[in-house]
């Protein structure tokens, strides 16, 4: 029953608006800063759903089907998504979450991440997408090109996962301060306690590896994925053609109503609305996202989250160009402003 997906949805939706996990931060900290611990978690999240899916699949839950690689979108779709997500503000689901919580500027960036993916996947661009991603080179995993076994790769990315959050917990052994807290118990764990990115992570691999089985029991053999179920949202909605609304439209739907449940419950939702300068930059953030995360065949959750999952050649080589091409916008977009505001603060200290 797709009523499955509305569901995972929800319960996504609410985690990843209460953690604030965004990869865009995670991506952009990596060039700007150097700091590592978002992008740490991400590696644990990948751990944990390498670990349920090759369990799912060894049991024969599921069924990881072996795809070739395609190598030229995988490098061209990660540039243009990597570089947009840092215009329109968030990745994917940062950018559903964001909207959930009342950001007119996420709202715009994510009707046009909506409609272009559409446009590239359903629309006029649908060819051209098919042709860049046609040119492919076999083996389109690890395993598949080594012979090793799967169970290799996960007890490494395990291994990495483990040392990097004994790394980063031992960084934070002094507690960020908090405000009082205003409830109790299970209430103020949900709903107004700071989370932390590494349990997050966590929980977000344990949705995704429970969202396979769930969607594969509708006919769509597949995980968490936001690119393909908002392109086709946007076919249903201009079409009627209700074929289109399938696990992955119901997911896409559940993670919206989620993440909004969970800012009105934490007290975190409320119509902010941005200059003009922003409302431009997410529509044209929210386009480069909809248009990379077509040809790359994922978004920062497609490609980052369950590709790499499957260590497939393209979730890995599209999210370093995801990083690359964040890291290209962050520097020509964020550091110029930077040092606008310090030069004033700098001529009044001389005064």
């Amino acid at each position: 029953m797709i009523i499955t997906g509305l569901i995972v949805g929800l319960v996504l939706g609410f985690v990843v608006q209460r953690g604030r996990f965004c990869v865009t931060g995670a991506f952009r900290d990596l060039t700007l800063t150097g700091n590592t611990r978002w992008f740490s978690a991400l590696i644990v999240l990948i751990a944990v759903h390498s670990i349920g899916l090759f369990l799912l699949n060894s049991f024969g839950v599921i069924t990881l089907e072996a795809a070739p690689f395609p190598w030229l979108a995988s490098i061209v779709g990660g540039l243009i998504f990597g570089w947009a997500m840092v215009y329109a503000g968030g990745c994917a689901t940062g950018t559903y979450y964001r909207a959930g919580e009342g950001l007119v500027g996420s709202w715009f960036a994510l009707i046009f991440y909506a409609l272009f993916s559409a446009v590239m996947k359903l629309g006029p661009l649908a060819g051209f997408t098919e042709g860049i991603r046609g040119i492919t080179l076999d083996n389109g995993s690890l395993q598949a090109s080594t012979g090793i076994s799967p169970w290799v790769f996960v007890a490494i990315i395990a291994a990495i996962a483990i040392w990097l959050t004994v790394h980063h917990a031992r960084k934070l052994k002094t507690p960020m301060a908090t405000l009082p807290p205003r409830k109790t118990g299970l209430a103020h764990l949900l709903t107004e306690k700071r989370w932390n990115p590494f349990a997050t992570a966590v929980v977000i691999g344990i949705i995704a590896t429970i969202a396979w089985p769930l969607s594969a029991a509708t006919g769509r053999n597949s995980g968490l994925g936001i690119t393909t179920p908002s392109a086709n949202l946007v076919g249903y909605l201009t079409t009627g053609d209700t074929q289109l609304v399938d696990w992955g439209v119901m997911l896409v739907i559940g993670i919206l109503v989620g993440s909004f449940i969970a800012a009105k419950a934490s007290g975190e939702f409320r119509v902010r609305v941005p200059d003009k300068g922003t409302i431009i930059k997410s529509i044209i953030g929210g386009i480069g996202m909809g248009v990379g995360a077509a040809i790359a065949g994922g978004c920062t959750v497609g490609n980052a989250m369950v590709s790499t999952a499957q260590f497939e050649y393209q979730g890995w080589v599209s999210m370093v160009f995801m990083i690359v091409g964040a890291g290209i916008a962050a520097k020509v977009s964020i550091k110029p402003k930077k040092s606008q505001a310090a030069a004033p603060a700098a001529e009044s200290r001389t005064v």
